[in-house]
């Protein structure tokens, strides 16, 4: 989704305060103070000005992403410095109208304005096209990157599902240790990009970026943070309980000098190349002397020749069947679903929105497996949303806030995975009775619930190196003790002095703000139950479905077609009924595999803190 990112607006009773911090003093000038209509047209003419440059950006990216070469790198840098260099200065000249007396609709797109960049740039000549160039090398480093496996050269999907597949630790080490050679070369760069976006930031009113990024969800910066630390404090303890049993399993399989008893998990051995989530390495936890899911996704897959195009198409499909117009001919025509054989390619999953109204566009590399059927069902959700606020003004095109944008597909994404949905799909004969419910939760709670620290360290990082609580020399450093802290994880041996391993997550590479993914896990279960309590489901919550429900879809769209043009509270009540995000969902969801967790783990010393 590469557009201008904007994020969701803060309150609009923090206006002036501490919302975005103390306004910068640009534009204030001297004589009448403006008037409501001047401000009126100010935004008419912002709106319209990004709107045309937005797609010129779009379209350059979507050329680099899609066929990376020099030219094509240089040619998005000098669109996303135009972009970013329009949007910086109608940023800091929103500003102006900060006293003004203007109607609801106004003042929210003067707010969205100042907090819509995730990287201003600072106001002085050449520095955006610095940004933008860096952005460039730092995208094509990652975008690029490979490692040499058993005599092959293997891209990072590979190198995904070969550590996937894995069970011997040394190769498990090697792949892990050896994709992380992508990142140092970007540390150089990252620590300039980083110094420009703080200069920016502060020029449009924030003492550094991450107070800019936690002002777009309706508070003000250190609300959000704290509201995070709430958040993280439900889930934790379920979180702990998994981590033991899973830790326990490890220990059984490698024994000690593998993965230890106690204390934090080797990180390589989890399937997955940032550990984030671990639902490949199911086999080994496995409950013992259970009948299992009673089916393999994977395998089902292959066996009903499924292929790339299948698979999105039944994500569409899905989002057909709640009474959603199928997607545009221009879909087929223009998205990327497989990796080009001839060429370079972002191959990382994103949904677009080239001309933000009908041009959108799936770009992945789909392979036929679980984890792809996932996410093709995500993206679309993206998709999705990016359609039902196409008729809203340009500047309330986008998510309520980011992590709704995220929540839509992941709430599309667990019902794809139900028994109930695959057997409406014809991918499997029967669903599988109660004796599988606690395999089939295991399974979505090594990916969904294992993610949940992950998503919010991240950005945790980030905000201390923006606040410079975090300097270079210690970056790698303090990535690994949040790691630890958060994840109950360390590496598998020793990192190399010049190692800089948060940026071989693509997200951190490519600055791509991370709370989103962590408001969005919590999101999707509190969609997905009151989506089920609408369908009137009756049984457990993992075994509904709502394909198929279009008075659910009808409701769900209500929400979706509110765009940003209402605080998330708001939006959120429009489907659920609930204003406040909440965790509870997740317990609910997940209730009888907790409790099986902690009979599992009696006697564990659970836990990895000393």
């Amino acid at each position: 989704m590469k557009r201008l990112l904007l994020l969701s607006v803060a309150a609009l009773a923090l206006v002036g305060g501490s919302a975005v911090g103390k306004p910068a003093a640009h534009g204030s000038g001297q004589g009448a103070a403006p008037s409501a209509a001047e401000a009126k047209a100010f935004v008419a003419k912002a709106e319209k000005d990004l709107a045309e440059i937005s797609v010129y950006a779009n379209k350059a990216e979507w050329v680099y992403e899609t066929y990376i070469i020099p030219d094509t790198s240089d040619l998005t840098a000098k669109a996303g410095a135009e972009q970013t260099e329009m949007a910086t200065r109608y940023a800091k000249q929103a500003a102006r109208f900060d006293q003004v007396k203007v109607d609801e609709v106004t003042r929210r797109k003067l707010l969205l304005l100042k907090i819509g960049l995730v990287l201003p740039s600072p106001d002085r000549p050449g520095a955006a096209k610095e940004m933008g160039d860096i952005q460039a090398r730092l995208a094509t480093l990652y975008s690029t990157g490979t490692a040499t496996i058993d005599g092959k050269t293997l891209h990072l999907e590979d190198l995904e599902d070969e550590l996937a597949k894995t069970r011997d630790p040394a190769k498990a080490r090697e792949i892990w240790e050896k994709w992380r050679r992508v990142s140092p070369p970007m540390k150089a760069d990252y620590v300039k990009l980083t110094a420009l976006a703080n200069e920016g930031s502060r020029g449009v009113g924030f003492k550094d970026t991450g107070a800019l990024w936690r002002s777009g969800y309706d508070m003000p910066p250190d609300q959000f943070a704290a509201l995070s630390d709430k958040l993280w404090g439900q889930v934790e303890p379920f979180y702990t309980n998994l981590h033991c049993y899973v830790r326990a399993r490890l220990n059984a399989k490698y024994g000690d000098a593998v993965q230890p008893r106690t204390g934090p998990i080797r990180a390589d051995l989890l399937g997955n190349i940032w550990a984030q989530q671990w639902g490949n390495i199911y086999d080994v936890v496995a409950p013992a002397n259970s009948p299992g899911m009673g089916y393999d996704l994977t395998k089902q897959l292959v066996a009903h020749s499924y292929d790339a195009p299948k698979m999105v198409k039944t994500a569409e499909n899905f989002y057909i069947s709640l009474g959603f117009a199928p997607w545009p001919k221009t879909f087929w025509e223009r998205s990327l679903i497989v990796r080009p054989a001839d060429r370079e390619v972002q191959c990382h999953a994103s949904a677009w929105d080239v001309d933000n109204k009908d041009d959108i566009r799936l770009k992945a590399c789909v392979h036929v497996n679980a984890d792809d059927f996932f996410t093709v069902h995500h993206e679309l959700g993206h998709n999705l949303y990016q359609r039902a606020y196409n008729t809203q003004p340009f500047l309330f095109e986008n998510g309520a806030n980011d992590g709704f944008h995220e929540a839509i597909g992941d709430f599309a994404g667990l019902n794809a995975l139900t028994p109930g949905y695959l057997k409406q799909l014809g991918l499997i004969e029967t669903v599988p009775g109660p004796d599988a419910d606690i395999p089939y939760l295991l399974r979505q709670a090594m990916d969904g619930i294992a993610f949940l620290p992950f998503g919010l360290l991240v950005d945790k990082w980030r905000w201390e190196v923006f606040s410079g609580q975090v300097t270079p020399e210690h970056y790698n450093d303090a990535w690994w003790a949040l790691v630890e802290q958060y994840q109950g994880m360390v590496p598998p041996g020793p990192r190399p002095a010049d190692a800089f391993d948060p940026g071989a997550k693509n997200h951190i590479a490519t600055s791509v703000p991370y709370a989103r993914y962590f408001l969005a896990r919590i999101y999707e279960y509190q969609f997905y139950r009151a989506a089920c309590r609408q369908a009137g489901w009756k049984g457990p919550l993992n075994r509904c479905s709502i394909y198929g429900d279009k008075a659910v879809g009808a409701k769900f769209n209500k929400m979706l077609a509110m765009g940003a043009s209402r605080p998330w509270p708001e939006a959120l009540e429009a489907f659920t009924g609930e204003k406040d995000i909440d965790a509870s969902a997740i317990a609910d969801y997940f209730a009888p595999l907790n409790a099986w967790l902690t009979v599992q783990n009696k006697g564990q010393s659970c836990g990895w803190k000393t």
